[in-house]
């Protein structure tokens, strides 16, 4: 036997049982939390910058308005999402990460869940979520970006709302799109149609509330990977 069917063997079938488990884990918990918005963003925010009180201010309106506020559990954009959730009484969710540096998880979530794998976290961001809110980021905002956008556009999931918050800080990448990704025939104009780009969180929300008034109540709102 080589040594890499002598590692399956010692390793591998743990690693799937331990994967089960944190899907198991946190789809029981997550099932019970209701509509929810996920909201993504960059963990090194700081609190004195504007972008991090417009979180504030969007996870206390959406929680006011009966939503769950999904984050990674981070600092930065993060804590202020789950911060504004909380100080409006609704459910503010952490879908925090083991990482070795940065990531640390907030005082402002109080459904805390604690992954250690990247894929079974955007697993539950995407199943518990009708729609979803991009503020300025780094790689792993890039990251949700590209992989939320690429199931609404495959309709492997309902094409909830995604809102580009912040319209200087996305311009550069949509434009870049437009001219490298739809000129040349990869992407289809109705692709750059996906989104909501703004700076208002009045406008983010109400986004929102329209895709959740034209589908129906809470309850019947289309559920990803159902």
């Amino acid at each position: 036997m080589n040594n890499q069917a002598q590692h399956f063997i010692k390793e591998d079938p743990w690693r799937i049982f331990r994967i089960m488990a944190e899907f198991v884990d946190s789809f029981e918990v997550m099932s019970r939390v209701g509509p929810a918005v996920t909201v993504f963003g960059s963990a090194r925010m700081k609190r004195t910058d504007p972008y991090y009180h417009s979180a504030v201010t969007l996870g206390r309106e959406l929680a006011r308005r009966g939503f769950a506020v999904i984050t990674g559990g981070g600092p930065g954009i993060m804590e202020a999402a789950n911060k504004g959730a909380a100080m409006a009484g609704g459910k503010s969710v952490g879908l925090n990460i083991e990482l070795p540096n940065e990531q640390k998880g907030n005082r402002y979530t109080n459904i805390p869940l604690h992954f250690h794998y990247f894929f079974a976290r955007k697993v539950c961001f995407v199943k518990y979520s009708c729609g979803f809110v991009f503020m300025p980021g780094g790689y792993g905002t890039l990251d949700e970006f590209a992989e939320v956008s690429t199931l609404v556009q495959t309709q492997r999931i309902p094409r909830f709302p995604l809102i580009l918050f912040g319209k200087t800080f996305w311009r550069g990448l949509l434009d870049w799109m437009r001219h490298q990704m739809l000129d040349r025939g990869f992407i289809d104009r109705e692709d750059l149609n996906l989104y909501l780009v703004t700076d208002k969180v009045e406008e983010a929300v109400e986004a929102i509330l329209d895709y959740e008034r034209r589908v129906g109540p809470p309850e019947s709102v289309p559920k990803a990977f159902a």
